[in-house]
């Protein structure tokens, strides 16, 4: 491509020829390139917008390499913009040009405004979906906008836990804050609002080392929740994937929020806590090929994976979906794989967040249509300098059948793991399929994770996430409400593996309530002592109720926020997390690196791990296999541990008894005689008839109270 034909001698073209690189729109005093990845399209317009709506429009003339590009001068930092690009309209051939519709730029670092649902919107028309919509979108979408990077880091720098210490705190960025009192009004809700010592000094005085938000990349609702009177609160339907969302920033939305977020991460860092974000690559907010053109699909269709081999009745211009949203992006198509790597490489370098949670990875690993752990965006991953080094955590599953690959994901990746969550679940509510299971999950998921070298910390553990029920619910209900959500009560799942002691949903009964909150209590020790990486879901630590509702995905009201008044919070529960995420902070022995071997770590001396009966001996084969055991000793022994420290140098610890007891009725201990551990004390206990702090001796006997936990540490 070129200019074109010069009129006369001396004419200086509007827009410069500029750079194919780097994509999306690099501000300086002189000029603005713009860049953007449209290898089929036959013409492309940059559209500027002045302060009263007013577009004047740039034709870019360079495409070199798949990418149109071109500079134009006196743009102001802060400025509007967006694409309109023509070619070919024949979507079976996934060709959807149509210079009508304005684009949000793919790389634009800040998004302004928000879409507005309009027929406009899409590219099809409504009476006969095979024709070109003339309509212009512009009135109903948002802009770009050119941003210039000035922020002072200062001296900030990553926390850099190792993950043997890590606690990750799941959080919503507007949930979290939106009913602090302690927050300014109008900081709640914002980037800002997390950012303030309210919220920063809670998390790390809890015990946490991370926060996880869940997505804050700019993301739009879906059309059929608008038109509900509902929104997309969650998040999951990414639109930009380089700019912080920018309805939660308290500053603006002309760039100030990328200024804003960078604060929070700085405040997060400047405590010793990490920023992790939940990434969704999987799909775009576009949905299925009936969906609005809002970017991608205007640009390069290609992005989207096609109908797959078992949907050969399907149109071809049928995006094919393993997302449950409509669409699946190819991330083995070459820009879709650059993109994504450098959304992650941005986030790390520019953002200094400190590591990612990827929305069903096990969509990302296909290659054609199939599930391929050595696919390119693993591999390109797992060798670049910036991203191998960061927190990188797989939900490993996608909406498909063959999507669960729990165990599967290679190094240096960790996994949420959903057989701790239904195990655990199953255990405290009566209903295990064994205590060999319930064995494993505590001591870090060997079998899912021993066999390919990786370590116990590859298993991010968790009793609750954002989809499914609180804590508080999951004690509380035995079905699911979620009629608010306008679907009928269908949504959502309905194993939910709960138990509502005797009542279903809130009560007044002293003896339900208390049992609820100690079973409450019971979760949250469990999950905090296991061998992992354990994840609290924002609230629980407190009794936050979503009043039956497992799929909230939808309501941005105090259903979904945190409330922090402390009129119905479940302080006992808040109580009792602090104080086991405390002991795994003070003691190794609850937060080794290695595997257990069930051998002694030094000659002569205890089993690193031994499981034991209420009547102090080792469990054998016998116990393993009764089905009406409920009652496991776990002894951990720190004197030494079977990891050297830093310089190779010995490490001792206290030792420690875990013992938990899902049982209806109390159970005898008889604390076993050894020649190692001869006294102790009650770190930590759910029975409110034994006081921490008691002495502990070998041989003693002891009551453990129904559906309790209790800690006991060697001295």
């Amino acid at each position: 491509m070129t200019p074109g034909l010069w009129r006369n001698l001396g004419d200086r073209a509007a827009v410069w020829p500029g750079s194919n690189h780097p994509l999306g729109a690099t501000w300086s005093p002189e000029a603005t390139n713009f860049a953007v990845h449209a290898p089929r399209a036959h013409a492309v317009w940059v559209c500027l917008f002045d302060e009263e709506g007013g577009e004047s429009r740039h034709e870019l003339t360079e495409h070199s390499l798949g990418i149109w590009h071109g500079a134009v001068p006196g743009v102001a930092v802060g400025a509007r913009y967006g694409f309109r690009v023509d070619g070919p309209w024949n979507p079976a051939a996934g060709l959807r040009f149509n210079p009508a519709k304005l684009l949000l730029d793919p790389f634009a670092r800040a998004v302004s405004g928000e879409v507005v649902v309009d027929q406009a919107i899409y590219g099809f028309r409504e009476e006969d979906p095979e024709q070109r919509d003339p309509v212009d979108s512009a009135a109903y979408v948002p802009r770009s906008v050119v941003v210039t990077d000035d922020f002072d880091w200062g001296d900030d720098a990553p926390p850099d836990h190792h993950w043997r210490e890590t606690v990750i705190y799941e959080a919503h960025v507007k949930g979290m804050t939106q009913l602090h009192d302690r927050v300014p009004e109008e900081l709640r809700g914002t980037y800002a609002g997390l950012g303030t010592p309210a919220v920063v000094d809670y998390l790390r005085d809890l015990g946490v080392t991370a926060i996880e938000l869940l997505p804050i990349h700019q993301f739009v609702p879906e059309v059929a929740l608008v038109e509900r009177g509902l929104t997309n609160y969650w998040g999951y339907n990414s639109i930009g994937f380089f700019a912080p969302h920018n309805a939660y920033s308290a500053s603006g939305d002309r760039g100030q929020q990328i200024t804003e977020f960078k604060s929070m991460v700085k405040a997060f860092h400047a405590a010793g806590l990490e920023v992790i974000l939940d990434v969704v690559y999987n799909h775009t907010a576009e949905a299925g090929a009936d969906g609005p053109t809002l970017s991608f699909r205007g640009f390069d269709d290609a992005v989207y994976t096609r109908v797959g081999p078992s949907e050969p009745d399907k149109p071809a211009d049928h995006y094919w979906d393993v997302t449950g949203c409509g669409n699946t992006v190819d991330a083995a198509y070459p820009f879709a794989l650059r993109m994504i790597l450098d959304s992650l490489r941005y986030w790390v370098t520019e953002m200094h967040v400190d590591g990612f949670r990827f929305d069903l990875l096990s969509a990302l690993t296909r290659i054609d249509h199939e599930i391929d752990m050595g696919c390119h965006l693993l591999t390109a991953i797992g060798q670049d300098p910036v991203l191998r080094h960061v927190k990188l955590i797989a939900e490993p599953w996608d909406a498909s059948m063959d999507g669960y690959r729990v165990g599967d994901c290679p190094p240096p990746w960790v996994e949420w793991n959903d057989q701790f969550r239904d195990e655990i679940r199953d255990f405290w509510r009566g209903r295990s399929s064994g205590i060999r299971r319930v064995a494993t999950r505590l001591a870090g998921s060997s079998d899912l994770y021993a066999d390919d070298g990786r370590s116990a910390y590859a298993s991010v553990n968790f009793v609750t996430a954002h989809d499914g029920f609180t804590v508080r619910d999951l004690v509380s209900y035995e079905h699911k409400r979620n009629e608010a959500n306008g679907e009928g009560n269908r949504d959502g799942t309905d194993n939910n593996r709960s138990w509502n002691h005797g009542v279903e949903g809130e009560t007044d009964d002293p003896e339900v309530l208390a049992l609820r909150r100690r079973q409450a209590a019971n979760l949250m020790v469990t999950l905090c002592l296991s061998n992992g990486v354990p994840m609290i879901t924002a609230g629980d630590e407190r009794g936050r109720t979503q009043h039956g509702n497992n799929n909230p995905y939808c309501q941005d009201n105090p259903v979904s926020w945190v409330d922090w008044r402390p009129d119905d919070a479940w302080l006992d529960v808040y109580e009792i997390t602090k104080a086991a995420l405390r002991l795994r902070r003070e003691h190794q022995a609850l937060r080794q690196r290695h595997w257990f071997e069930g051998q002694p770590s030094i000659l002569g001396g205890p089993k690193d791990l031994a499981w034991l009966h209420a009547s102090g001996r080792e469990m054998t084969a016998d116990d393993w296999h009764d089905s009406h055991l409920t009652t496991i000793g776990m002894f951990v022994s720190g004197k030494p541990l079977r990891s050297p420290g830093p310089r190779g140098e010995q490490q001792v610890d206290a030792s420690f008894m875990l013992w938990f007891n899902s049982g209806s009725d109390p159970v005898d201990l008889v604390m076993p005689e050894n020649d190692w551990v001869q006294q102790g004390d009650i770190a930590l206990t759910t029975d409110p008839d034994l006081e921490p702090g008691s002495p502990v001796k070998a041989g003693d006997a002891l009551t453990l109270g129904p559906r309790t936990v209790l800690v006991l540490r060697g001295t």
